[in-house]
């Protein structure tokens, strides 16, 4: 097993180092020039966006609004990358990680505009909602079923699999930790709840996530006000330690300042997602009227997991004064951190909000799964088996060594990310298109901007469901 998890650090450590990072910060680049800084631009017509989402309702039986589609991509991106990954973050890579979590969040956020809206301009009808992804875009768009298929496999092991197994493992060491439960019972309980769930399909999965989406993130976000609050003097000292540790001459000499970076980058994709190619599965369920709209949704969805909720437990923590020198990390160092603030109330605390970040983000995995699974094939039997696949690994996360199952989510990810990336870039132009058409009728009509997928000659006869 050790030979095994070495193993997969250095194929990590050569793909993120020479491949993925790169691409991550040109790409994202890239597409906030282009879109001449939409994520900041449109901030304001974001939150609109996401008010109508609210009071709007479902335009049609059975669909999916615009915020049940936030709620469940934030799902997905809120969970233990939030709680655990930061506290790992900033135990491996120290306070400068949290600076680099940041940028790829501003320049991510991007990428996530241009994912999403290709997943609503190439979504299709499902049974019962829509259904996209890139996986829908990847053969409707570039007209390569294969690279569809690649990337529908590869998300259905990631997610269902590897990303569930990281979220069981978190939940269990952070009840062991504190009320010592066993984590072979407990792991026990939470599969049997994931099943209750995954097998009632995606709208059982939209309202789930409608509900416990916002209050967990609320919960959480006005305990970490208080606590701001409370050590408001000590705030300017730990934004310095940030900026300093990130950017300082002495880590850069020390050659450390890759290890900051690397923890940063890595922890932030591992949470919001953006680029990844997996909350266009969840953008593609919505009834809206226009792509860009979602699109816009979704870019906020990165926003809220990384610039609100991660900063949130990398404050508490650097706050508290723990110890950041690598013998505590993950859910541990988060939890010892609000027991100094707030007594033992606080490790109980984050254990019962680790459980409903991560139950939410097992659900909202799925959901992806399901998307991808029904791309292969249409074959229910497959599904059926595959629901099993995911329960037997939430209790193999349950059990299982933290660090082997970090390090295979990170190489999964990896190679998820990357095949994304390349559809994204080839398919860039349609979504800046797609916003420049959205960017047009608002300036002449607010309130009825409808897409038509003849407003732009690249989507002739490629897709069906936009007249």
């Amino acid at each position: 097993m050790e030979t095994l998890n070495n193993w997969i650090i250095s194929v990590n450590d050569f793909i993120y180092t020479y491949i993925l990072i790169a691409a991550l910060i040109v790409i994202g680049l890239y597409f906030t020039f282009k879109s001449k800084f939409v994520q900041f631009r449109d901030i304001r017509e974001m939150f609109r966006l996401l008010g109508d989402g609210i009071a709007g309702g479902k335009s049609h039986k059975n669909s999916v609004t615009s915020f049940q589609a936030f709620c469940i991509a934030t799902a997905s991106r809120v969970g233990t990358g939030n709680l655990a990954g930061v506290a790992t973050a900033l135990a491996l890579g120290g306070p400068g990680a949290i600076f680099w979590m940041w940028l790829i969040a501003l320049v991510g956020s991007a990428s996530a505009f241009v994912e999403s809206t290709l997943a609503q301009v190439y979504k299709t009808k499902g049974e019962r909602t829509f259904i996209g992804g890139p996986a829908f875009y990847m053969e409707r768009g570039l007209r390569r079923r294969w690279m569809g298929i690649l990337f529908a496999v590869i998300i259905t092991i990631t997610f269902g699999l590897v990303f569930n197994s990281v979220q069981a493992n978190t939940v269990t060491f952070a009840f062991n930790e504190v009320f010592g439960t066993s984590r072979v019972w407990f792991g026990a309980i939470l599969t049997a709840f994931t099943f209750l769930v995954i097998f009632g399909g995606i709208h059982r999965i939209a309202v789930i996530s409608g509900i416990l989406v916002p209050l967990m993130a609320i919960a959480y976000i006005l305990l970490a006000v208080y606590i701001l609050g409370t050590r408001a003097g000590m705030l300017p000292g730990v934004m310095g330690s940030i900026f300093s540790n990130a950017l300082g001459f002495e880590q850069f000499a020390g050659g450390g300042l890759g290890v900051i970076v690397m923890q940063g980058i890595r922890r932030g994709l591992f949470s919001n997602e953006a680029g990844m190619g997996s909350a266009p599965n969840a953008a593609a369920t919505a009834d809206v009227s226009h792509p860009a709209k979602q699109g816009l949704i979704q870019a906020l969805s990165v926003f809220t997991d990384t610039l609100i909720i991660c900063s949130c437990t990398a404050f508490i923590i650097l706050l508290s004064g723990v110890p950041l020198d690598g013998s505590v990390k993950g859910i541990q160092l988060t939890q010892m951190a609000l027991t100094r603030e707030i007594g033992s109330t606080g490790g109980q605390f984050i254990a019962v909000a680790i459980l409903l970040f991560a139950f939410s983000s097992i659900v909202g995995n799925y959901s992806y799964c399901e998307t991808n699974l029904l791309f292969i094939s249409k074959n229910k039997t497959y599904l059926q088996v595959y629901r099993v696949a995911v329960g037997a690994m939430v209790m193999f996360g349950s059990v299982a060594a933290l660090d082997l199952v970090w390090n295979l989510a990170d190489l999964a990810m990896a190679v998820m990310t990357v095949i994304n990336l390349v559809a994204i870039v080839l398919l860039g132009k349609i979504a800046l298109k797609v916003l420049q058409d959205y960017q047009r009728q608002r300036r002449t009509s607010k309130k009825n901007i409808i897409f038509k997928a003849s407003s732009i000659p690249e989507l002739k006869d490629s897709t069906s469901e936009w007249e």
